[in-house]
């Protein structure tokens, strides 16, 4: 069973930073590429970020140069450092796991960034 979880996001203030992790079970963690997806209210989701098994990384431009994925496949986990945050940012982000030519998809987990 394929299973994805994220840390709690939690709530930033404008220009703080927060953390999210995601923890893989269930596929070949090594050689699956990873993704950050969000979806603020009223909105579809959107991808944000992405990184291959390679640790080769590709971000939308409305978050480049203030978020940061990262892997660790001695622990099945990916990141997403966001740094600089905007309001704009208020989303659920969800992470995304390619496996077996099939995407998985974690539950979500809020981020709220006040102005």
């Amino acid at each position: 069973q394929v299973r994805l979880v994220e840390s709690v996001g939690g709530l930033a203030q404008a220009g703080g930073s927060l953390r999210l992790s995601c923890a893989a079970s269930g596929i070949i963690f090594s050689t699956s590429p990873m993704c950050w997806y969000r979806q603020a209210p009223g909105n579809q989701r959107e991808w944000v970020a992405s990184i291959t098994s390679g640790g080769s990384t590709n971000y939308v431009d409305a978050v480049k140069g203030r978020f940061t994925i990262s892997r660790d496949n001695s622990k099945n986990t990916v990141y997403l450092q966001m740094n600089s945050l905007k309001p704009e940012d208020t989303a659920v982000y969800y992470c995304k796991a390619e496996s077996w030519g099939a995407p998985f998809w974690g539950q979500g987990t809020q981020v709220t960034v006040s102005s």
